[in-house]
């Protein structure tokens, strides 16, 4: 049993890269995936995986700091070639192909077909948090 919120952190093309938090802070991203075999799985101190529906989930970006903090609205499984439109909406691209080459592009590790079996997760944004200055 945790003694804090879950975790989550989300990863953009470079170890650098927190748009995908900026998208959240907007109000334009509302949903992510992840290979359903490692749902579960942690990945590392600020991902704790295992997401379920009504969780409040610290949101940190790249450099741990903590930005916002989420509601999990839905979790469900889906295949990579049926991409559904709230899920390509909630993931802040155009359209099921646009959603299909960008995650073909920030996953060069998998063999991304139409059958492989992603985990989705929806959510709201609850609360945003001004990260702390880093002081030398």
């Amino acid at each position: 049993m945790m003694d804090r919120p879950k975790r989550m952190q989300f990863w953009g093309e470079n170890e650098n890269d927190d748009s995908l938090v900026v998208e959240i802070l907007e109000g334009k991203k509302t949903a992510t995936v992840c290979n359903a075999v490692k749902y579960y799985e942690a990945e590392g101190e600020f991902d704790d995986g295992g997401w379920e529906i009504g969780d409040l989930v610290d949101v940190y970006d790249l450099q741990q700091q903590l930005r916002c903090r989420i509601r999990i609205t839905e979790v469900y499984s889906v295949l990579f070639g049926e991409i559904p439109e709230k899920l390509w909406r909630g993931e802040a691209c155009r359209s099921a192909k646009h959603f299909q080459e960008v995650h073909r592009s920030c996953w060069p590790d998998y063999n991304l077909t139409d059958d492989f079996e992603l985990m989705a997760t929806h959510f709201e944004l609850i609360e945003t948090v001004t990260p702390e200055k880093k002081t030398r």
